[in-house]
Order: C-alpha cells, then structure tokens, then sequence
C-alpha cells in the first residue's frame, strides 16, 4: 500500500446562520494553523441570492467550503498530505458554526480501494478491501471479469460485479458441492459439469477419483483467466487426460450426449432467475443423460441473503426428481452461508 494522505469530509447539518464570506476565510486559517498546513492561496464566490463556495489551496492540498442556506447545510471537506490528521478540523468547526448535528466520513487516500458487495444488506454496506486489480475486461461472452487481489481473501475472481470464488476459501465451496452428490451414492465414473469457470469443481471431481469429467463452460476466457491468478483453484484440471472440455452453450452441447450417461452432473451457474428458468426450461435434457439413481447437484445460493431464490431452485429439483435434499457451508470471502441442492435420479 501506498499512502499519500488522508481526507474527512464533514456535513454540517442544522445552520441557520448565514455566515459572511470573511467568516470563512478566518475559519480556514484557524484550521490551518491547528493543522501545521500552509495556505498558499484563497478563491472565493458568493452566489445571489444565496450559498457561498470557498476553496483554500495548500502547500498540502486543499480546504473547501460550500454553504446551502436553502437547506440548512454547510459542506466542508479537507485533504492533507501532512502529518496531522485533518480531523483536528472538526473541534474547530463545531465551536465555531452552530448546527443540530454534524456527518463525518473519513478516506484514507492510498492505493487500497474498496469494492462493493452487491448482495449487502439493506440499510448495511459492505465492501471488500481490493490490493490490487489484476484483470478488468469484458470477455466475448460478454461477461464483466475482474480478478481482484482482496486483503483478507486473496485473488479473487469476481463476474458481473459479484465474487464468484476467493483463493482463501474456495475449498469448502467446490468441497461441499461435490461431496453433496458423493454422500447420495459413491458411484464416480462419470461426472458432468454445468459452469465453473473457476476449475474448482473439476478439481475436486479429479482429487475424489471420477474416471472421466466432461466440463461444459461458456465461457472459456473465464477458465484462462483463472488458471493465469488463480492456479490452485482450478489445478491445472483442463490438462487432465479424464477432463474433456467443451465450449459454448452447455445445454445445446448436452443434447448430443447418449441417455444414461453421467453418474454425477454438478450445475455450477449463477444463483439468479434467468438461470433457475435456463435449469427448468432444460430439465429433460439433464435427467436424459442421467443415469438412474444418478444425483444431480446444484449450487442454489444463499439462504441467509436471497432465501426465495434458494426456494426457487429446490421447486425445481422436486418438480422434476420428487425429492431435493440440502446442504450449507459458511464462506467467509461470501459473509454467509452458501446452499447446494441434490436430487437421485429414480
């Protein structure tokens, strides 16, 4: 991490006063000498009938204010490079401009960003803390793929903004999927793979013995990039003489595929609704190719953050099979359970 300094931003709510533009430049250089920063120099305009912008250039950055007298509200944001932390601003401005309440954020201005998390809860942010963006494109599928290097999670892969796999942890998610359909019957001659770019998934297939893998993916600049950042995941599954893969639509790739033929098919797709319809619509074509008594495993989310989509999925399975079992792991790098569903082929 590079650090070149630290920033606060404070909204002060409640004024009812509206304060002459020399009242402001005083105030700057109160801050400033608190601060031990240097005003090189002050631009200022009032707007008629009211409001007034400051901006106090330093030899360590800036000062701004911005007053909204319609609102009640003066705005004011400080950057420094110096050693003192521009929060020493805020007792200053607190005895000096009166209010109800003041909103403070702080930024620590370096080369750690932070990184969303589309699933946070509502009224709760959550962000990943990013080290660094490895990869950042648009792939000819037309997926958004970035791999992130995440400071508690490792290089993580993240499609269409939303994590799919982080290095740290990926292993009780592949682990748990596969062992979903393992604990329903042993039988591991021949597995199907719907999705997972990642590799984890073949992986875990090839570690647990399965003769033969046929991986059907999409997306084939998803599995490049992977085994480019993320290398144990995937270990090198594509090269494997029991791993065949096949790109392109995967389920206008299966209707080529002999009825009976899998033992185990694990649908690694995405958990929303264009994919439980994408499943549904293409059922018969995965229970043809299943062998009897054959398990079907999918990924299917999370209960703890999108519990009807779960419900969705196991709709479903039991439309189709009569009978959908569930199993959950806890992913740190998701901050929530994750929930794969199996059904015996009868």
């Amino acid at each position: 991490m590079t650090k070149v300094g630290e920033h606060i931003t404070l909204d002060i709510i409640g004024t009812r006063k509206e304060y002459e533009p020399s009242f402001f430049e005083k105030l700057v250089y109160k801050i400033s000498k608190k601060a031990k920063v240097t005003v090189l120099n002050i631009s200022k305009y009032k707007f008629e009938p009211q409001g007034f912008t400051l901006v106090a250039l330093l030899a360590e950055s800036h000062i701004s204010f911005h007053t909204f007298p319609e609102k009640g509200i003066i705005s004011f944001d400080f950057f420094t490079c110096g050693k003192v932390n521009p929060s020493v601003a805020i007792e200053i401005i607190k005895k000096e401009i009166e209010h109800t309440r003041i909103i403070k954020k702080e930024f620590n201005r370096d080369t750690i960003s932070l990184y969303h998390d589309i699933y946070s809860s509502p009224g709760l942010q959550k962000s990943y803390v990013v080290k660094n963006v490895l990869e950042d494109f648009t792939s000819k599928a037309g997926q958004h793929i970035e791999i992130l290097d995440l400071e508690q999670f490792g290089k993580s892969l993240f499609i269409d903004n939303e994590i799919q796999v982080a290095t740290s942890d990926e292993h009780l998610y592949s682990s748990t999927f596969v062992n979903a359909g393992l604990k329903l019957n042993k039988d591991k001659e021949k597995a199907a793979i719907i999705g997972g770019g990642d590799g984890g998934v073949a992986r875990e297939c090839i570690s647990k013995g399965f003769g033969y893998v046929d991986w059907f993916e999409l997306d084939p600049e998803v599995v490049d990039v992977c085994e480019k950042h993320l290398a144990k995941v995937g270990n090198k599954a594509t090269q494997k003489n029991s791993v065949k893969c096949v790109w392109g639509d995967a389920f206008e790739s299966i209707k080529t595929i002999k009825d009976d033929t899998y033992d185990k098919i694990f649908v690694d797709l995405n958990d929303d609704q264009f994919c439980i319809d994408l499943a549904a619509k293409n059922m018969d074509q995965l229970v043809r190719i299943l062998k009897p008594k054959g398990i079907i495993t999918a990924q299917v989310g999370s209960q703890d953050k999108k519990p009807k989509q779960v419900d969705k999925w196991l709709k479903v399975f039991n439309k189709n099979f009569g009978n959908a079992t569930l199993d959950r792991v806890y992913i740190p790098s998701f901050d929530c359970s994750w929930n794969f569903s199996s059904s015996i082929n009868y």
